[in-house]
């Protein structure tokens, strides 16, 4: 999957319930390919391409990884732990992802 269909596809899987009253940027650093960050607020969910000014988390990983994530193959955890996924910033809040979007359906 590339940057464009895993934006789309997360903001398809979105969950607005899960949301409610949060207000955070998680910022995407993808080693080869475009970086991206989706926003948060209360029950929106909007992802951009790019560099966010000041996020909450930001992840880094390669394309695969994401992919594999988004995909419901790889649980993002796990990824943390392999060494496969870094995370910067509030790294609780990025436990939270796969409460705020279904993915691998």
């Amino acid at each position: 999957m590339t940057v464009d269909q895993i934006m789309q596809k997360m903001q398809s899987a979105f969950v607005p319930e899960e949301a409610d009253g949060l207000d955070a940027t998680f910022q995407f650093c993808i080693t080869d390919d475009d970086d991206f960050y989706i926003t948060i607020e209360d029950s929106s969910c909007e992802a951009m391409v790019g560099q966010h000014d000041d996020p909450a988390i930001t992840m880094s990983m390669d394309a695969e990884t994401l992919s594999e994530i988004v995909a419901g193959e790889l649980d993002g955890m796990a990824a943390f732990m392999g060494g496969r996924l870094q995370a910067e910033g509030d790294v609780m809040l990025g436990t939270r992802l796969s409460q705020l979007f279904e993915m691998g359906e």
